[in-house]
């Protein structure tokens, strides 16, 4: 006896199974860069944090070295104080944080060359140093801020020291 089929029906895929196959390979596809997006934000928050308190330690000794905390200012003040001496173009005799070297910038560090360097965090924004007591604060002397993600201060990703 033979089977009673047609050899046209067992060759190749029907639209349904195509259209199911495609579907499938989408949401896996879907899976795997949302879970990327996720590790990849988990490791900018999580560099942010070192880099955040590694500038906290670098103020502490400077303090202990000059008796007081340096002035508030922008990020390229606090590079100048922490690794640039302008006066002679090169590194001061004590570098504080030598991540900060702009020519290795391994780490992502810094933008911009010379006097001109900015110390920014993982999203390309430059960190927040402020001396004296703010309420949100967790330190009362100083507070070395990341805007975080969004670039708006003072909200629930901000990174702080």
């Amino acid at each position: 006896m033979k089977p009673n089929f047609s050899p046209a029906r067992t060759k190749g895929f029907t639209l349904i199974e195509m259209l199911v196959t495609v579907t499938i390979i989408i949401i896996l596809m879907g899976l795997s860069v949302g879970g990327f997006q996720f590790v990849t934000q988990k490791q900018a928050n999580s560099q942010a944090e070192i880099q955040v308190k590694l500038l906290s330690n670098a103020l502490e000794e400077y303090k202990l070295d000059n008796g007081n905390y340096p002035p508030a200012g922008n990020s390229n003040s606090l590079f100048t104080l922490l690794y640039y001496n302008g006066a002679n173009a090169t590194p001061q005799e004590k570098i504080y944080v030598s991540q900060l070297d702009p020519v290795t910038n391994k780490q992502g560090w810094t933008e911009g060359t010379g006097a001109g360097v900015k110390i920014i965090d993982p999203w390309g924004a430059e960190y927040i140093y402020r001396v004296g007591s703010d309420p949100l604060a967790k330190n009362p002397d100083f507070d070395i801020i990341s805007k975080g993600k969004d670039g708006i201060v003072n909200n629930a990703d901000d990174i702080r020291n």
